[in-house]
């Protein structure tokens, strides 16, 4: 079968080859045709190197798609059901699940080391335990989510990642107060999330933070009240909040500096949100006194800060309201063999979320 491989770490391009095998398939196992999948910005950084990954590996781990086979001992999906994936399965028996922390079982990280596929020359591992940029992949039975038959795969795609990220860090993690005043740093797929879940909760004022032009515009129109490049953020905050800061800011970049600029932006008593996945030599730097005497809660969201199945049904429920805007997050398609021109559009900004086609 076809898959999108990178043969090393810090490598920029990805050889599409038709050599791939999935593997892994047995008791407990899903194997499922992969139909859909986003590009997510955690895949640039894996190949890159700033989140760990074992190479040759597949990216992609925002994906949908339909049951071809289950294992014995599988009872929750059967062949021919869609399904998304979900890249965070929770096992429900360690102590974050028995807490209701689900979005910190480490379940799922377990099988990030075992490789999902297999060439000629070797083994081939899936990113975050799954690789969706392949035509199939053989995952834990947690990992296939069954989606209702209106709910298209690239809508579920989103939702199995990009969507529940950013949504969940607004309304989970942040918890959005009505009337308050909000700034998002960084607007891609996620960031445009984070801003759909502020709107949900009736903030007041939504500003949204990106270098790309089209990006912010793109902002206007899912809820932002107004966009501005990372050099008009400080006159936005004297503006808007006659210098205090804003009640919440949200940083969606995965950076220290843009981490430092959101602590600096936020409110003294207010909430700085850290959804951007970073790098582990990548140091945040606060003095102890500004820690102590600003009381900024600085809380990190991780997969949107709450249970990811309770997630993915209020993402769906609100998409089919009409609350929120998946369809427009989409603003690129292209087919696998094309995925290197999915890259070149994250990099350069131009994309919100690009949906590979397989």
């Amino acid at each position: 079968m076809r898959a999108a491989v990178l043969h090393e770490t810090g490598q920029d391009k990805l050889e599409v080859l038709d050599d791939v095998e999935a593997v892994g398939f047995g008791p407990g196992k899903v194997r499922i045709r992969v139909r859909a999948t986003g590009l997510c910005h955690s895949d640039v950084s894996a190949m890159n190197g700033v989140l760990p990954q074992p190479a040759p590996f597949v990216p992609g781990h925002e994906g949908a798609g339909e049951v071809l086979d289950v294992g014995d001992g599988v009872t929750a999906v059967a062949p021919g059901d869609r399904v998304l994936l979900c890249w965070l399965p929770s096992c429900g028996q360690c102590p974050s699940c028995k807490r209701g922390q689900t979005q910190l079982c480490l379940a799922g990280f377990m099988n990030a080391g075992t490789p999902n596929f297999k060439r000629p020359s070797g083994d081939v591992f899936g990113f975050a335990g799954t690789g969706t940029f392949a035509e199939e992949v053989v995952v834990d039975a947690g990992c296939a989510v069954p989606i209702p038959d209106d709910v298209p795969f690239d809508i579920a795609a989103l939702i199995g990642c990009g969507v529940t990220t950013g949504l969940g860090a607004a309304v989970n993690t942040a918890d959005v107060a009505a009337g308050s005043s909000v700034a998002v740093i960084g607007c891609g797929g996620v960031g445009i999330s984070a801003i759909q879940g502020a709107r949900l909760k009736g903030a007041a004022e939504i500003v949204a933070v990106d270098p790309v032009a089209s990006r912010r515009e793109a902002a206007l129109r899912f809820g932002a009240t107004e966009a501005v490049a990372p050099d008009g953020l400080a006159d936005a905050k004297q503006r808007l909040t006659a210098g205090e800061g804003f009640d919440y800011v949200f940083e969606v970049v995965g950076k220290s500096a843009t981490a430092r600029t959101a602590y600096e932006t936020t409110r003294r008593g207010g909430t700085l949100c850290v959804v951007g996945a970073g790098a582990m030599d990548d140091h945040l730097q606060l003095n102890m006194f500004e820690l102590f005497f600003d009381e900024k809660r600085i809380l990190p969201s991780m997969y949107g800060g709450g249970d990811v199945l309770r997630s993915y049904e209020r993402a769906i429920a609100l998409w089919r309201s009409g609350r929120i805007d998946l369809e427009n997050l989409i603003t690129h398609r292209v087919p696998l063999a094309e995925i290197n021109d999915a890259l070149e559009q994250m990099r350069t900004g131009t994309a919100l979320r690009t949906c590979i086609e397989i």
